[in-house]
């Protein structure tokens, strides 16, 4: 005669709900990312067809108290092309949450003597601005659109007497550039333009005549 075990429908319900239980288990994440810290210069100036310079930076996430791996993108780099590159260095967390910094180098072929710091004046506003010589052909201005009440730091390069460019970065009002830059150079006249592209900027032509 054959026996039959019976298993009360209960139990079988709660085996498969400790079981799904199991599966659903995960674990709460502090959303954190690795500081990049540039450990060679964040700033390089070479000559059209120079040779690339070495970059290097470290990662630390101060949340998870690890150390990940650099990754520098020099992909959009051209030795050969004028030009203002902003380089990305990125670090991964183990969760994937991702930090980054930037490196600029210049490539340009004007004279290590040109100087094109001072203060500049906007024509619109009379606002001041500061323009700083950082290396050859390598600038940084503390007030990119001259608006003293959103003043902004970015970096330009200089590449011959009526060119200058100021490409994507990252700024302290988000990712930052300038479209038909302009400079014109002339003893005792001396002035640039562009247009700012970010979202805080219209799209008027922005002058600035060296004091």
């Amino acid at each position: 005669m054959k026996k039959y075990i019976i298993v009360p429908v209960l139990a079988v319900l709660t085996m498969v709900a400790c079981k799904k239980k199991d599966d659903d288990v995960s674990q709460e994440v502090t959303v954190s990312r690795p500081t990049i810290t540039i450990t060679g210069s964040q700033f390089y100036s070479i000559q059209v067809g120079g040779t690339a310079p070495s970059l290097s930076a470290t990662s630390y996430d101060s949340v998870l108290k690890e150390s990940y791996p650099v990754d520098f993108d020099q992909s959009s780099l051209d030795v050969n092309t004028p030009g203002l590159y902003v380089l990305e260095a990125t670090a991964k967390n183990k969760y994937g949450y991702v930090g980054s910094n930037v490196v600029y180098i210049a490539v340009t072929n004007v004279p290590a003597s040109t100087d094109l710091s001072g203060t500049y004046k906007r024509t619109a506003n009379n606002a001041l601005v500061h323009v700083t010589k950082i290396l050859t052909g390598l600038y940084s201005t503390d007030d990119v659109g001259g608006a003293p009440t959103l003043a902004i730091t970015a970096y330009f390069a200089h590449l011959d007497d009526t060119t200058i460019v100021v490409p994507p970065q990252p700024t302290s009002a988000g990712t930052l550039s300038c479209e038909n830059a302009k400079l014109h150079m002339a003893v005792g006249d001396t002035s640039y333009s562009y247009v700012v592209v970010n979202g805080n900027f219209g799209t008027a032509v922005r002058t600035f005549v060296k004091q």
